[in-house]
């Protein structure tokens, strides 16, 4: 069996944190929250990470893995170009948003030859997670069916206080399974309750804790590349003409059309642990603070790369 690879997405640049979070220290020996999930997939099995960037950051970047993670884990690029598109396609005028997570994806296509993993750069999973999802993969195989899998979080364990998220918001099966995932933009807390807003506010629908969502950390095999390959064009031919300048490209949008279709499925991985993320700057100390709190109880070495 290959061994699995960790794809990285950190092209983004947090518009609503307000500069480049990925690189933006929460420990005082200058680590960022990169670093954690780099430290937690080395100590799961992960021998290589592909990481998804920007040209524009790869120096600084570059700066913040060099000499740390990568004396322990293969370390690869890819870069995301807003202008990276199908033959006969072309970036709209006055475009200048990513195409989405799923572009990011895409950006590894020359890359990957075997199963990987997906992450956010920003997002701390828990090393739980990582162990989850590389025994999974370590002995995925396609059969009549695409066989992927998904760390779905207990909503209630991934939402701020401090405003609004985006999460793949899921439903799962008796047997362990994904059975849908729509994405939801805009949800929040509201009277201690949780809910989402797709009307600007105007109205909410409730959701229940200890619903699965989505941190985008995906399990998936080498046929996923392939299909994304077909989505990202049509989703192109409905974008461009609906929403030209912001319409996005999820993940997830591309696993609920294959599982509509009956073409993967996709076991469910629960993780019962804490998300830590920093949306917005106000986030951050309560980042800082539970990192520092996972030192101290020892699930870290005070000091991660030696």
């Amino acid at each position: 069996m290959k061994e699995p690879v960790l794809v990285i997405m950190a092209a983004g640049l947090g518009s609503r944190y307000g500069g480049l979070k990925q690189m933006d220290p929460v420990s005082d020996k200058d680590e960022i929250i990169l670093d954690f999930s780099l430290y937690d997939a080395v100590m799961a099995g992960f021998k290589k990470v592909i990481f998804v960037i920007k040209k524009e950051i790869e120096e600084d970047f570059k700066k913040r893995i060099e000499g740390k993670a990568d004396k322990y884990i293969e370390t690869v690029y890819a870069y995301q170009e807003i202008s990276d598109l199908p033959s006969g396609f072309t970036v709209p005028q006055g475009r200048e948003k990513p195409w989405g997570t799923g572009h990011a994806v895409l950006a590894c296509r020359d890359l990957i030859d075997g199963p990987f993993a997906v992450i956010n750069a920003d997002d701390y999973y828990g090393a739980g997670a990582f162990h989850m999802i590389y025994d999974y993969l370590i002995l995925a195989e396609d059969d009549d069916a695409y066989n992927y899998c998904m760390v779905g979080y207990n909503i209630e364990n991934t939402l701020t206080e401090n405003g609004y998220v985006a999460r793949g918001v899921c439903r799962e099966t008796e047997d362990g399974y994904l059975a849908e995932i729509h994405e939801r933009t805009k949800i929040m807390w509201k009277d201690n309750e949780i809910a989402y807003t797709e009307d600007d506010g105007e109205s909410f629908t409730k959701i229940l804790r200890g619903t699965p969502v989505s941190m985008n950390f995906w399990g998936f095999t080498e046929s996923f590349m392939k299909e994304i390959l077909v989505s990202f064009p049509k989703f192109l031919e409905g974008a461009l003409s609906e929403n030209p300048l912001k319409a996005e490209f999820f993940l997830p949008s591309v696993v609920q059309e294959l599982l509509g279709n009956g073409k993967a499925r996709v076991r469910m991985l629960r993780s019962y642990d804490k998300w830590y993320g920093v949306t917005y700057k106000e986030d951050k100390e309560d980042v800082v603070n539970a990192l520092q709190s996972l030192k101290d109880k020892g699930f870290y070495p005070d000091k991660l790369w030696k």
